[in-house]
């Protein structure tokens, strides 16, 4: 399949298991980490390149910006690279900010202006994508975490402007999920409390995640749009 996949953030969770599929289906994809995390090995079997990258270090962002730039068509990025920093890190108030800000808004933004040449159309005339994983939290806000939603809701505005600047060769979509999966040690009050807050009342899954990609990818149609992916918790 032409052109490669670039999906940041591919240590565990939905990263992992994204990455893992579309390297079966046989996509080249190339994924950035910042913990050498066990089963990074197997991505790596599969044939996936991986590149260390710390999103709070701009020397770093530039190593993997210059080693991308190397590939000379890209179907795909996914940003879905994340950090989740609430007000009660030791951390001061401007550096939570700081953080949040450069994980999800300014490594996205020099990534995309960077690779913006490399992403063209196959030659069946496919669209390229850029695909922004956002959060729930960026229409609701949140008192416990304001700069991680702050950020959020930044890279959902982003969206529109790469949207408008990269069609008509281009479509650029965010994703907004909520209780995708648990963590394994959230105990069972936390998880049905969780449950709670949507209409479905239920923990989604990651393929629920992976199929939403999928069918941005596969659409030809869709640009400059969030997709919900929260069970509808908004009615509750």
């Amino acid at each position: 399949m032409a052109g490669s996949i670039i999906i940041t953030g591919v240590g565990k969770r939905l990263g992992f298991f994204l990455a893992e599929l579309l390297l079966k289906q046989g996509h080249h994809v190339i994924g950035s980490y910042r913990s050498d995390y066990p089963q990074l090995e197997k991505l790596r079997l599969l044939g996936a390149d991986l590149i260390y990258c710390d999103f709070y270090q701009q020397q770093s962002v530039d190593n993997f910006i210059s080693t991308v730039k190397q590939q000379q068509s890209i179907r795909a990025i996914i940003h879905n690279a994340s950090d989740w920093l609430s007000e009660s890190s030791p951390l001061a108030d401007f550096e939570i900010m700081q953080r949040m800000i450069s994980v999800h808004v300014a490594v996205p933004y020099q990534i995309n202006l960077a690779l913006r040449e490399h992403l063209i159309a196959d030659s069946e005339g496919v669209l390229a994508d850029i695909i922004h994983i956002s959060d729930y939290v960026a229409e609701k806000g949140s008192k416990k975490h304001i700069a991680y939603a702050a950020s959020k809701a930044a890279l959902e505005n982003m969206t529109l402007s790469f949207a408008a600047l990269l069609a008509p060769t281009v479509k650029v979509n965010s994703i907004a999920p909520s209780l995708i999966i648990f963590n394994d040690g959230d105990d069972e009050a936390y998880r049905l409390k969780s449950k709670q807050k949507s209409l479905l009342g239920r923990e989604a899954g990651e393929q629920e995640f992976i199929n939403t990609v999928q069918f941005l990818l596969d659409s030809q149609y869709i640009t400059g749009r969030t997709i919900a992916l929260d069970g509808g918790r908004h009615l509750k």
